[in-house]
């Protein structure tokens, strides 16, 4: 059975949301759906067109696209990853914030 995948191309200047292709893999040789697909470019332009990627690319192999992976734990569950951001410092930058916003507002600076 075909696969969707996405492939997320890097932003440019003007562009207003991530580009991406339109990837479409383990596709069957001898539907017509997907000969067309690999045959006629200007098909491929009009779904691009319409689902806004930068082009629809249709493979017959399985195609994987490392980014679309997602890790399993030893559980057998995806593996979940948690940011936390880096505060060193901001204790201080907050109080002479503070600080100096008073100042300007007793105008005692």
């Amino acid at each position: 059975m075909p696969r969707l995948q996405i492939l997320e191309l890097p932003e440019g200047i003007d562009d207003e949301r991530p580009p991406f292709v339109l990837v479409i893999d383990q596709a069957p040789r001898d539907e017509p759906l997907f000969r067309s697909f690999r045959e006629d470019m200007d098909l491929n332009d009009i779904v691009a067109d319409r689902v806004g990627a930068r082009a629809v690319l249709v493979f017959e192999d399985t195609i994987d696209i490392p980014a679309n992976e997602v890790p399993i734990g030893p559980d057998g569950h995806p593996v979940c990853i948690r940011l936390e951001p880096d505060l060193t410092g901001w204790d201080d930058a907050i109080t002479t914030a503070v600080t100096r916003a008073r100042e300007r507002v007793n105008g005692t600076r």
